[in-house]
């Protein structure tokens, strides 16, 4: 493809690589490094003047770092010439801080937008945000993708008998979600409505639904320290459900969520590589990744050439 340039920040450089090898294109060169003071520098290695560039960097590992270093790497494309300035962030930061549910609370998500669109930032690519509304924190367009299709996909070619199962929202939140993938699969849907003593920590479940001698399948778009999925598997097991899997788009999965998922009764813990894995995955075998980078770069590929990408919330490309 002609006047495209993708570029990887430093968070995720394997779906950055799996991206481009998708386009048949290389990785831009581009230098990333600290001073002494800890101050991000970072040096684009080649021209991009008249380009239609394309940054991928997601929102995890170090995450304030990373947000700077994609906003560094924004400006030095914009002022550099770049057409256009497209950042593919699988994983967006800071989505869960979307209102003001407290006195004196942030919005974070609403503070991580304004600074990509002073930064020069074009278009937003991300995938399964946590509050759709922060499409609404941007007056440029943001593509906000589903991992619904790839997670259908492996419903059906992993789960034996998903015929026989139950889409389970682990919070009333994700009702919407959950009602969408099991009407696709024609089977029933349970959620589960907790309540809260204080973040990250949930004080009692009641299970809405039937799960009783099927297979439970619990879908939610992400998990950070794993309380809320692993007290729902047992609420789960608890009701008559003879397995329990988790699909999860983004693994975040931050201080004893590994060691939760080890000690849980789960079949599998599915993630999408939003977010990178392998590290994880050496410490709980539990853990199964599916591949969202033909997803992402069929999104490009389409953004590139003035195309629609409504296709991908229904398929998966090949």
């Amino acid at each position: 493809m002609p006047n495209i340039k993708i570029f990887s920040g430093s968070s995720h450089q394997d779906l950055s690589q799996k991206i481009a090898d998708r386009l048949g294109l290389e990785l831009g060169k581009v230098v990333t490094k600290k001073f002494s003071n800890q101050e991000t520098c970072v040096e684009i290695g080649e021209s991009v003047r008249g380009e239609d560039v394309y940054i991928v960097h997601s929102g995890c590992g170090k995450i304030n770092d990373n947000i700077m270093e994609l906003l560094i790497m924004i400006n030095a494309c914009k002022i550099a010439s770049a057409s256009r300035v497209t950042a593919v962030i699988p994983c967006f930061p800071y989505a869960r801080q979307v209102k003001k549910d407290k006195s004196r609370a942030p919005i974070a998500a609403k503070l991580v937008a304004n600074t990509l669109l002073v930064a020069g930032i074009n278009h937003i690519i991300t995938m399964d945000l946590h509050a759709s509304q922060i499409q609404g924190f941007f007056d440029i367009p943001v593509d906000n993708l589903y991992a619904e299709p790839a997670v259908l996909k492996w419903i059906r070619e992993n789960i034996p008998e998903w015929r026989n199962c139950t889409i389970v929202s682990p919070d009333a939140g994700g009702a919407k979600r959950v009602t969408s993938i099991a009407d696709r699969l024609n089977v029933d849907f349970a959620l589960i409505h907790k309540e809260r003593k204080k973040a990250n920590e949930v004080d009692r479940m009641v299970l809405v639904g039937d799960v009783k001698d099927r297979v439970a399948i619990l879908v939610d778009d992400m998990a950070d320290t794993c309380g809320t999925i692993c007290h729902a598997a047992d609420k789960l097991l608890s009701a008559g459900a003879t397995k329990v899997y988790a699909i999860l788009t983004h693994g975040i999965f931050s201080g004893p969520a590994i060691s939760r998922i080890n000690n849980a009764c789960f079949e599998a813990v599915v993630v999408t590589n939003t977010i990178p894995q392998e590290d994880k995955m050496k410490h709980c075998s539990k853990i199964q990744v599916i591949d969202i980078s033909m997803i992402l770069a069929e999104a490009i590929r389409r953004t590139h050439n003035g195309e629609s990408v409504s296709y991908l919330f229904n398929h998966v490309p090949e």
